[in-house]
């Protein structure tokens, strides 16, 4: 007997040990760096900076020459009747004649007005930009993730304070029953507690789903198996420094990564401007080739066929001035022009809206924080109103129906302080990004 309580004993151990190692744990490091590697976003945006980063070498700058191979064979085949004035008629068929050719040609742009010096500068900024805009794609997929990854902590959070609520019922329902059993209470004291437990079944049951499905979404931003959805996810919150984000506010406007970007989209207009004024300025191109022909020629009626061979070298200098391209360049300069005012005119519209949604965010977060104060006091106090109702209902000087609203008020507080204390840290992760250090603090 002894022996088989043994084995049931460790066998309980042991399925608890499996099922316990089958649970996951995603820190939020985890997370992110799952998501930086794995979601298509960001993938998409990193083929983006590779693009642009090829663009800007000097492979792709115009100040390497160019060497180009030509090379050819020509073959006649003819039949020809000469008839001179006085003198025989002379017939030849199947006159053979052929040339062959190659050359090996160098080029080079010695100037042209500054065009591809300035082209290769914008190609840098924006190399730049890309980069900037593939931080700005990070920063969106941070802030996606971490809302639905701080959803499932919620859920999690909440399933928790369901399922101890369920244990409360459920043994109200055992003493309802030894009550109604003893003569202490009717029979519908019993049936309300079950009705209770039915409902919180139920509760538990719906919100369950709810992280399945959550889960499921995470999944996707990361790229995982949809169904996998045995882990779980860190539910502890730490809030940044009232003094570091005072700091990271007054700094905003340097390191805003939409400031940031119509300053690199300044830098490509002025560098356009100067593009389109190299039009005025001459090119001129160095030439040089090494070229080798051969021709056979057949005999004619009056000279014998020959076979020459040429080879050699040439160089040249070549000039090329648009002393007037019909306003072409014109039109360039001044439409470049007005695209660099408008970038102007749409940095001071962004930077007065980036104050704006700092301001929006700063108080939208400080009023999240007082919520999050307040709804943990309203736990403590309903916590200690259901603990002095548990003991007037032991004690039978509080109805069953008194004895559950207090226990629907703790539910209640308890659930509304998980969602007041993730909505406040997805409000600072919003105020974060605004001020540029979203890549910067610890999550």
């Amino acid at each position: 007997m002894r022996l088989i309580s043994s084995i049931l004993y460790f066998s309980v151990i042991l399925f608890s040990s499996v099922g316990c190692f089958a649970q996951e744990i995603l820190d939020k490091e985890e997370v992110i760096s799952r998501m930086l590697e794995n979601n298509f976003d960001i993938r998409l945006s990193e083929n983006e900076v590779e693009i642009a980063e090829n663009n800007q070498s000097i492979w792709n700058s115009g100040y390497l020459p160019s060497l180009t191979g030509l090379a050819g064979a020509d073959y006649d085949l003819n039949d020809r009747l000469t008839e001179p004035n006085n003198g025989e008629i002379v017939d030849q068929q199947g006159i053979e004649s052929n040339r062959y050719n190659a050359s090996i040609n160098l080029g080079y742009t010695l100037f042209d007005g500054l065009g591809r010096y300035y082209n290769f500068k914008s190609l840098k900024e924006q190399y730049d930009l890309s980069r900037l805009q593939a931080r700005e794609t990070i920063e969106n997929s941070i802030l996606q993730v971490m809302s639905v990854y701080y959803e499932i902590a919620r859920l999690t959070e909440n399933i928790g304070v369901l399922e101890e609520t369920l244990e409360i019922s459920k043994n109200r329902v055992t003493r309802a029953q030894y009550q109604f059993e003893y003569g202490q209470a009717n029979n519908l004291v019993v049936l309300n507690a079950r009705v209770d437990v039915n409902n919180d079944s139920i509760a538990v049951l719906e919100t369950e789903q709810q992280l399945k499905n959550t889960k499921r979404d995470l999944n996707v931003l990361l790229n995982r198996e949809i169904n996998a959805n045995q882990f779980e996810v860190d539910t502890t919150v730490n809030f940044v420094n009232e003094l570091e984000l005072d700091s990271f506010i007054e700094t905003a406007e340097a390191n805003n990564v939409s400031l940031l970007q119509i300053d690199q989209n300044l830098e490509i207009s002025e560098y356009d401007i100067k593009i389109s004024k190299s039009g005025y300025l001459p090119t001129v191109d160095l030439t040089g080739s090494y070229g080798w022909n051969r021709n056979r020629s057949a005999a004619t009626a009056f000279f014998p066929g020959s076979t020459t061979t040429t080879d050699g070298f040439a160089a040249g200098v070549n000039l090329r001035w648009d002393i007037f391209d019909g306003g072409t360049t014109n039109v360039q300069i001044k439409n470049s022009k007005i695209r660099y005012q408008s970038q102007e005119l749409r940095k001071k519209q962004l930077e007065s809206e980036v104050r704006r949604d700092i301001a929006n965010a700063l108080g939208d977060y400080e009023n999240k924080l007082y919520i999050l104060s307040v709804q943990e006091e309203n736990v403590k106090t309903n916590l200690d109103n259901f603990n002095r109702s548990e003991e007037q209902y032991k004690l039978g000087r509080i109805t069953s129906i008194e004895f559950r609203q207090a226990q629907i008020n703790l539910i209640d507080a308890k659930t509304s302080l998980n969602l007041a204390k993730y909505d406040a840290k997805l409000s600072e992760l919003q105020l974060l990004q605004l001020t540029g250090q979203l890549l910067n603090v610890e999550l």
